[in-house]
């Protein structure tokens, strides 16, 4: 994975810099989503392997997947990638493209998983709280699990709070064993 990472670092920084030059981050981050997606269909990526396709074969093909999603520049972004043997890293190119997003926009996703579900009210000021302690705007996205018992556990980037009863209660039993 870390060669992946390494390889689709500049494709994703050049993608970056462009789309903020030309202030369409949105728009860039939604053209390399769908092409990641595109790129994990078994059908694109048996055809992207054929040695029978030219590489601008294999992009022009690409690109009328994509359909009018790809501007022009998104175009160009994908025949450079095919000339370089490389649109198999779209989805890592994706996820680098949209952490640089979120650090230039100043936003962290988090995640939320609770016992029950939290009325709006409750995940507000959660968000709000957060955003204080992360200093950046918090998108939230909730979920459920019923076997945390209570508490709340939060996943933001590489930062997880664990505030959960389940958890708790795994530190009480650890705390006592040793």
């Amino acid at each position: 994975m870390a060669e992946l990472s390494t390889t689709a670092r500049p494709y994703a920084k050049a993608a970056f810099e462009h789309a903020l030059a030309t202030s369409a981050l949105g728009e860039w981050s939604v053209m390399l989503v769908t092409a990641a997606a595109v790129t994990q269909q078994p059908e694109v990526q048996k055809f992207l392997s054929s040695p029978a396709m030219t590489t601008a074969q294999q992009a022009q093909t690409f690109i009328d997947v994509c359909g009018d999603t790809l501007n022009a520049g998104g175009q160009n972004f994908i025949k450079i990638l095919a000339e370089n043997k490389r649109l198999g890293l779209l989805p890592t190119i994706s996820e680098l493209f949209d952490a640089q997003k979120a650090i230039q926009e100043r936003t962290v996703d988090v995640e939320l998983t609770t016992a029950f579900a939290l009325d709006s009210e409750s995940e507000k000021r959660l968000a709000e709280v957060l955003g204080k302690k992360l200093a950046r705007e918090v998108k939230v996205c909730s979920n459920t699990d019923p076997s945390l018992l209570g508490g709340v556990i939060v996943k933001a980037g590489d930062l997880v709070i664990d505030g959960s009863v389940r958890g708790r209660l795994a530190k009480l039993a650890e705390a006592i064993n040793s």
